[in-house]
């Protein structure tokens, strides 16, 4: 298994620990252009679960993939966070922000995979 794939199990790990929830990973390896080879997309229900979660991904993704984010923007009022692993980019949104946003329209040619909530 490849780097990215460890990262990107690692960080699904960290969104699940604190309960997020629809998880996506889009694959935009076949999308010309693109800043990044993938984008992990979830929800948490509060700014303070959201928190959480970016709190997580980074404590798995460090230990599990020896990665660190080299950017983390949005904390401050903690609707849409982005963390910037490179190859990469993880959006942890609050669901209203999500559905505003709606990324996953916005990256239609993508491969999305929908990762089942754990429960």
């Amino acid at each position: 298994m490849n780097e990215t794939k460890i990262l990107i199990e690692k960080i699904k790990e960290g969104i699940q620990e604190k309960k997020g929830k629809n998880i996506i990973i889009a694959d935009l390896t076949n999308i010309e252009d693109t800043i990044c080879k993938y984008f992990v997309i979830c929800q948490g229900n509060s700014p303070s679960q959201v928190s959480a979660i970016v709190d997580s991904i980074k404590e798995f993704a460090r230990e599990g993939a020896n990665s660190k984010p080299s950017a983390v923007d949005g904390l401050r009022n903690a609707e849409w966070v982005a963390m910037d692993y490179a190859d990469v980019l993880v959006h942890i949104f609050l669901p209203e922000t999500r559905a505003f946003y709606n990324l996953e329209h916005l990256w239609a040619d993508a491969k999305l995979t929908q990762i089942p909530d754990l429960d």
